[in-house]
């Protein structure tokens, strides 16, 4: 992904069940996507983030991918 790629998000359907939607912001190898490449705002970066790892512990996503 680059930064051409905009990836628009609601934030209404975000929570830690929507792994397709969260799927979105995690690189091929497992890391989260950082702000300048997601181009989200500071505070939408923090929601996202917390709720990918809200995912992870709870077994939705996975902490590395293979």
């Amino acid at each position: 992904m680059n930064k051409k790629d905009n990836i628009s998000v609601s934030f209404s359907s975000l929570n830690y069940k929507n792994s397709n939607l969260l799927k979105k912001f995690v690189r091929s190898d497992g890391r989260i996507l950082p702000k300048f490449i997601t181009l989200l705002t500071p505070k939408s970066q923090r929601k996202i983030s917390k709720t990918i790892k809200t995912a992870r512990i709870l077994g939705l996503l996975k902490f590395i991918n293979n």
